[in-house]
């Protein structure tokens, strides 16, 4: 699979959930993974009921097979500083800088350049080994902005690289082009059997092909199970009042009459979502795009859910256990 997990979908439909379970699900059998937050919200803290990430990597969990999971929000002021000391040896400068309030300007008023230091930082994990010459992270997952503006965000070094025509800047912007654009990297997105955030997941997935972006899977989050087969779900758009108040009557139900009215309401309203469902189905195939589904979990995402998750995530994507 792709060394770099880009995660990205509607705000909503559970992404940050995505990638964390993703990130669990390829730390298996000993491998390792790099969890990565770029939008400062601290959710795979939160995920995992850890303290509030630092910018730094942290162990945050240990997957079945004895893999690992480390987890980093990026900082993009500290990314900044980083920066200056790799190309510059700005150490002590940059640090200067950052009192006198360059940083914060830079990373909050120039247009692009927050985006290229946290797009930079994931790739440089991607990129780095140890004295071994083997790779850090066999995959690092990255918790990207939503779809909307994912493909912007990915590609803003592109830009970078035609604006800086050479230096520092203008070869690592090429670097980490060099990483997204190719077959190391696979955009996923997520989303709901709703109508808006399919449709957002398909104007995602053209956006990213006309970007020659690298379009991974579709994950379909919280899909409800189906409580009535075909034959039960084309009955209940039809009036069988009659039916079913005697079947309740058979079943000892006292005063049957007074439950006909919302079991059939129930019905018909599930037999509605289930047609709904099935047309984002279709919308979704139409993308030619592998598309995985994963439970809603009644009782929210806890811990033990996120797990459960990787588990799905595991089985569907054909990664060992």
């Amino acid at each position: 699979m792709s060394r770099l997990q880009v995660v990205s979908g509607k705000g909503g439909t559970g992404k940050t959930t995505v990638a964390a379970a993703l990130a669990l699900a390829l730390a298996t059998e000993g491998k390792r993974t790099l969890l990565v937050e770029v939008e400062g919200r601290q959710g795979i803290a939160q995920l995992f009921e850890t303290e509030a990430l630092p910018y730094e990597e942290r162990k945050i969990a240990v997957a079945p097979g004895g893999g690992e999971v480390y987890a980093l929000a990026i900082d993009a002021e500290r990314a900044l500083l980083d920066y200056l000391q790799m190309f510059y040896k700005l150490g002590a400068a940059g640090r200067a800088l950052k009192k006198l309030g360059a940083i914060d300007f830079a990373t909050t008023v120039a247009p692009g350049v927050r985006d290229v230091l946290l797009t930079g930082k994931a790739c440089e994990a991607v990129r780095r080994k140890d004295r071994e010459g083997r790779f850090v992270y066999d995959h690092v997952v990255m918790d990207a902005p939503p779809t909307g503006r994912v493909t912007r965000f990915l590609n803003v070094n592109d830009e970078v690289a035609g604006l800086a025509r050479m230096g520092p800047i203008h070869h690592q912007a090429q670097a980490v082009m060099r990483v997204i654009k190719s077959p190391q990297t696979a955009v996923h997105l997520v989303t709901l059997l709703e109508e808006m955030p399919v449709q957002e997941t398909a104007d995602g997935i053209a956006e990213l092909r006309a970007a020659e972006l690298p379009v991974g899977d579709v994950f379909v989050n919280m899909v409800r199970p189906h409580l009535l087969d075909e034959d039960a779900v084309r009955a209940a758009a039809g009036d069988h009042r009659e039916g079913v108040a005697r079947a309740l009557a058979a079943a000892g139900v006292a005063h049957p009459e007074e439950l006909v009215g919302p079991l059939l309401g129930q019905a018909a309203e599930h037999a509605q979502r289930v047609g709904l469902e099935r047309e984002q189905r279709e919308v979704l195939a139409k993308q030619q795009v592998p598309t995985y589904e994963l439970p809603l979990l009644g009782e929210g995402v806890d811990l033990a859910g996120l797990y459960h998750l990787a588990k799905e995530l595991r089985r569907n994507l054909g990664v060992s256990a």
